[in-house]
This record gives structure tokens, C-alpha cells and sequence, in this order.
């Protein structure tokens, strides 16, 4: 192109009259955002429409049901992050009385050295930092002492997740955990068991993760 010839161009262009483009409407009030009780029921509903299983209990509760839940499907070995408080609480129930508990793997080292033992464990427990009941999704905030293999490599996920951390919507989830100024490196927004699709349009499940995804909401 000569040089003349883009000079009309860009002439035609700096003199085109200019439209401002749209701009979408502002977000709706959640001045009549729904309780907490009809958020954890909208967030169980759409989990479980997505193949998830979930447990509504107390806090001092979840582990007795954890029990039953790993009986029930034989799991042998448990993938923990013991510098977390969940952690925390597994190990001494385990310390307590380890009849139902499986054996639990700490995840107490790097990828490199701890890759081929992470490929081999049957479940995973991870604690879940929120929640958006609008769209049945767990909000995970990957860190060192939790890492995000914990929840992408074994077949069966857990997350433990307190109700007060369920909010109305993406955005009020984002603004009450000031993600603005607090952005994590990697956050994950979980809404099942791993899923794809075939030409088809054929859901399959567990395909690139977990098969299941248990979830355990503490609503005291």
C-alpha cells in the first residue's frame, strides 16, 4: 500500500463521526437479596443438578458424616493440607478415635517429590472459601499450604464450606472478599464433578478431574 493511499484511509477514519459504544444496564439492587437459608438451598439445588453430593449439617457433624460417606464408597487414603485448620481438625479426630477414617496423606511437600503419591490417593479434602447461590458455584482460593492439585487430581473431591460464606452473586462475592485488592494468583469457581462435552453436545463426567465432588455445608 502507498503511502498516499493509507493517508486517505487514516483521514477517512480520524474524520468519521464517532458513536459512543453501548454501555449494559447497571446490576439490579440486592436491597431483597434472599436469607441464608434460601441461599444454601439454591446453591444444594443447582449442585446437585450437576451431579454433586451435598450435606447440609452443624459444624461439629461433618466429621461423623465424612465417615459414612468414605465407608460407603471404600476409600482408603485421604489427601489433607494439615496447615489449615480443616486440617487441623481431621488429623485429631483421626488422633481420637481413627475407626472410619481412612489413612490421610499429607500434602507437606513440593509437586516434584509429592507428584506420583498425589496420583495415587482416592479423595481429596479442601476447604471452600465462599460460594455464589445464584449460580450453584464453590469459590476455591488455591494457596501453598492448599494447593490447586488437591482439588484437580484425585478422583473423589470434598470441600468443607461454612454457609455465612455463601453470597447472592458473583459481584457481592467479589466485593465482601475484596478481591480488588486482595486478587489471589489462581481462584477456582467449582459447580460439579469435572465435565466436558462430545461433538455431540453429550455431557461426560470425570474425564480432566475429580468423578465426584462432595460438598459439606456447615450452617450453625
Amino acid at each position: 500500500m502507498s503511502d498516499t493511499a493509507r493517508d486517505r484511509i487514516l483521514e477517512r477514519l480520524r474524520n468519521a463521526p464517532r458513536q459512543e459504544a453501548p454501555r449494559p444496564d447497571a446490576p439490579a439492587s440486592t436491597a431483597a437479596d434472599p436469607d441464608r437459608g434460601a441461599r444454601v438451598g439454591r446453591l444444594k439445588s443447582l449442585l446437585e443438578a450437576m451431579r454433586t453430593e451435598v450435606h447440609v449439617l452443624p459444624a461439629a457433624e461433618w466429621i461423623p458424616r465424612l465417615r459414612e460417606v468414605l465407608q460407603a464408597r471404600a476409600i482408603k487414603t485421604l489427601l489433607y493440607a494439615p496447615e489449615t485448620g480443616l486440617g487441623a481438625a481431621l488429623a485429631e479426630a483421626r488422633q481420637q478415635d481413627a475407626a472410619g477414617l481412612p489413612e490421610l496423606v499429607a500434602y507437606s511437600e513440593t509437586v516434584e517429590s509429592f507428584k506420583e503419591r498425589i496420583f495415587a490417593v482416592d479423595a481429596a479434602v479442601t476447604t471452600a472459601a465462599g460460594a455464589v447461590a445464584d449460580t450453584g458455584a464453590l469459590i476455591l482460593r488455591p494457596t501453598r499450604a492448599e494447593p490447586r492439585l488437591m482439588s484437580l487430581v484425585p478422583p473423589v473431591h470434598i470441600a468443607v464450606l461454612a454457609a455465612e460464606a455463601i453470597h447472592p452473586s458473583l459481584s457481592e462475592a467479589m466485593q465482601d472478599g475484596r478481591w480488588s485488592a486482595d486478587m489471589p494468583t489462581n481462584l477456582l469457581l467449582i459447580s460439579g464433578p469435572s465435565k466436558t462435552a462430545d461433538i455431540e453436545l453429550t455431557l461426560a463426567f470425570g474425564v480432566h478431574g475429580p468423578k465426584e465432588l462432595i460438598v459439606f455445608i456447615l450452617d450453625d
